[in-house]
Order: structure tokens, then C-alpha cells, then sequence
């Protein structure tokens, strides 16, 4: 959030008088691209007019990181009933929650008049996740209004809403269809006869680099956005290989193997979601936090992200495992620095991560100009492993786990590298 204060001067410029300030508070919107269709409806409202009933209608609010609340949506006015059912209305669901899932969305509820001067009924709050579910009990609502609560002991409520349905979307853009086309050679999953893609090249790249610490040479290793078969539905954590009990893959050959077969098979598909093999990764890590396995997860990506809140949280936690995110192609990747602490520790809902357990690699850093060969392969294997040592390091340290003599019959900590 940044907040900026300027004072206003007069325009007669006249020298020490002071004409108060203006205040700008900005907060930078997530790259959420989903879409909530709802519908609501009221039972038992408050009458207001004298010569009728009430003219009701929604405001919805997002709440703001510093408590205040902004107008993001007002619903149609149904006039002279107590017992209205609104149209159902779309918003982006970064209007609603900058794609935050938990935070506070507040609902009043209000008489229309003709004057302006709207008569307050009550209020309720919710919260994206809770619209989630759909028409259910925990989606009917008490409309409460504090003065008349205070005012009347018996009073209970001014009425209640309900939400009817509620459906989300994703909104895509030409160009997310354009990259993800295989067969497209503009497409960085492009599969090229001749010669291996972005995402192939980074893949072998990295991966021969990594391998080398993993013992056994098997590669759990997962896809994210796509349309699997035969039903087309969408998954963000689809084991490469179809083998939805045993995902692993035989060295890095293998998971080339199993990346080329899995084009082949399913539709890329939007959103771009890190947080569900992110925290699929975490559920393994979180069963063996004694100090003798470390789990290392390998992202492949073209920077764009549709679920940063969710995956900022995801790398929060402080458990055996670090991430390595390498970037390819020419896009921005302002997000994946974001994830990698290295200037500003990450933090979710105001907590601050224990650890920085991200590396970030830009791979068009360390290739030549015609993308088809890497320069030094010693630099990037430095970088791509630059952090990996403190960040195990510091995990054992928070734990007060020491080092096993090197006699000792216990073994030394496994490192498993997922992809």
C-alpha cells in the first residue's frame, strides 16, 4: 500500500495560508483475471417509507489493507417490497477482493429516495471464500443496523439476505490463447522437430544442474493450467506422466519424456495458478520436518501468475523445502522477483516469512541471442544454486537440528527435487 499527502496551496498564492491537503492511498491490484457472477435476494426488510414499504438495493465494498473500505459495486433498486430479488450482476473478483480469498467484503443495505438521501437499513459482511459455496445456510445473512440494536432490546434483526447462486469465470486475453498453442510457433511450448523449446531448453538446463542432488534420480514432476481429458477439466497440479498414483519420472531424460507426451495430450489452459503444486509440495515436506529429507521444488514459467495472494501464502511457511522459479521468454517477471525475498521478505495476511526459501532465474540471462544454446553453464548452475545452502541451512538452524557425525549409521539429510 502507498500513501502520498500534498498539500494544496491557494490559487491567489498567498503566502502561509494554509488550504489543507489531499491524501492518495494506492494499493496494487493482483493479476486475478476471475469473474463472480451472483445473484441475492432479501426477506423482511426494515420498512422506511411512510407511504409504502422500502425501495431496496446492495452496495458491496472491498476492504482496504488499512481498514477503510472502498465502493466496488451497487446493485439495481427494487422498489416498494420488503422482500426483493436483485438481477444478477458480474465483478472481477480483484474489484471484490484484490484476490484475496479471506478479505472482508461489506454489504449494506439501503432505502432508495428520490433526494439522495437513502435511508440506511443494515449491514452484513462475507468474504469471497464464503460466496464460494454457493446457495447454502452460510450464505443467508442477518442484516444488522448497530443504532437501532443499541437502541431496542429486543431487537434481532432488520430482515436477512441470501445468496441465490454464485458461478466464477476466468477472463482471458488473445494472447493467453496465442502461448498456449503447441503447435503455434510463437508459443513457448511450440514443439519444434529440430530443435528443443523455452521451456524444454530451461527444463534440461536446470534440471541437470539440480538432479545431481536428488539421490535416487526420480522426479516427482507436475503440470499447472491445463484441460486434462477426456472431460477437459481444468487442473493445476496434473502429474506429467498420467500416472496420477506414482508421478515420478527417471531423470531429467524422463521428465523431458513425460513434458512432450503431456503436449500432445491436453489443452493449456488459463488460469496460471503456482499455489496448488506449491502446496502439494509443502503437504510431503510438512510430514518429515525432522531434518532428514529436504524437498526442493523446480517451477518453469513465463511470469505470469493469476493467484499471487494465494501463492504468497503458500511460500510462507516454514517447512523443509525451498523453490526454484526460472523464468522464460521475454515477459516482465515483476511477480517472481516479488516471491523472491531476497530485497523484501514475502509475507501473506501480515505475517512475514520466517525464511526466504525462493530463487528466481531470468533464463533468457544466461542463453545467446538465437535462444537455442547457454553460455556458461557454471554461471547458471551457481545462481540457479546460489541460495539453496543458507535456505536448508537456516531450517535446520530454526529447528536446532545439528549435523550427523559422519560415522553415524543415521543418514545424512535426502534432498528430493520435485518439477
Amino acid at each position: 500500500r502507498i500513501v502520498l499527502e500534498k498539500a494544496l496551496s491557494s490559487r491567489k498564492g498567498i503566502p502561509g495560508k494554509k488550504c489543507g491537503s489531499i491524501i492518495f492511498t494506492a494499493e496494487e491490484l493482483s493479476n486475478c483475471r476471475d469473474i463472480a457472477t451472483m445473484q441475492l435476494c432479501a426477506n423482511k426488510l426494515d420498512k422506511k417509507d411512510f407511504f409504502g414499504k422500502s425501495d431496496p438495493f446492495l452496495v458491496f465494498y472491498r476492504s482496504n489493507e488499512d481498514g477503510t473500505f472502498t465502493i466496488c459495486h451497487k446493485t439495481e433498486v427494487i422498489k416498494n417490497t420488503l422482500n426483493p430479488v436483485w438481477q444478477p450482476f458480474t465483478i472481477p473478483v480483484r474489484a471484490l477482493c484484490n484476490g484475496d480469498y479471506d478479505r472482508t467484503v461489506k454489504v449494506d443495505v439501503y432505502d432508495w429516495d428520490r433526494d439522495g438521501s437513502h435511508d440506511f437499513i443494515g449491514e452484513f459482511t462475507t468474504s469471497y471464500r464464503e460466496l464460494s459455496r454457493g446457495q447454502s445456510q452460510f450464505n443467508v445473512y442477518e442484516v444488522l443496523n448497530p443504532k437501532k440494536k443499541g437502541r431496542k432490546k429486543k431487537y434481532v434483526n432488520s430482515g436477512t439476505v441470501t445468496l441465490l447462486s454464485f458461478k466464477v469465470e476466468s477472463e482471458y486475453t488473445f494472447v493467453d490463447f496465442i502461448r498456449g498453442n503447441p503447435s503455434q510457433p510463437t508459443s513457448l511450448h511450440y514443439m519444434n522437430p529440430y530443435q528443443l523449446n523455452a521451456y524444454a531448453m530451461a527444463l534440461k538446463a536446470v534440471g541437470e544442474i539440480v538432479q545431481d542432488y536428488d539421490s535416487d534420480k526420480l522426479f516427482p514432476a507436475y503440470g499447472f493450467g491445463a484441460k486434462l481429458p477426456p472431460d477437459g477439466k481444468i487442473s493445476h497440479a496434473f502429474p506429467l506422466n498420467s500416472d496420477c498414483e506414482n508421478a515420478n519420472c527417471v531423470g531429467i531424460e524422463g521428465v523431458l519424456e513425460a513434458y512432450y507426451d503431456c503436449l500432445r495430450k491436453v489443452q493449456l489452459y488459463g488460469p496460471t495458478n503456482f499455489a496448488p503444486v506449491i502446496n502439494q509440495v509443502a503437504q510431503c515436506a510438512s510430514e518429515v520436518t525432522d531434518g532428514s529429507q529436504y524437498f526442493v521444488l523446480l517451477i518453469i514459467t513465463d511470469g505470469v501468475i493469476s493467484d499471487m495472494v494465494q501463492t504468497r501464502e503458500a511460500v510462507a511457511a516454514s517447512l523443509p523445502m525451498s523453490v526454484i522459479i526460472v523464468g522464460v521468454g521475454p515477459a516482465e517477471f515483476d511477480a517472481m522477483e516479488e516471491l523472491d525475498g531476497d530485497e523484501v521478505r514475502v509475507s501473506s495476511r501480515g505475517r512475514v516469512a520466517e525464511r526466504d526459501i525462493v530463487q528466481f532465474v531470468p533464463f533468457r540471462d544466461y542463453i545467446d541471442r538465437s535462444g537455442n544454446q547457454v553460455l556458461s553453464m557454471a554461471r547458471l548452475a551457481k545462481d540457479v544454486l546460489a541460495e539453496i545452502p543458507d535456505q536448508l541451512l537456516s531450517f535446520m538452524k530454526s529447528r536446532g537440528i545439528e549435523p550427523r557425525p559422519a560415522l553415524s549409521p543415521s543418514p545424512t539429510p535426502q534432498i528430493n527435487v520435485h518439477l
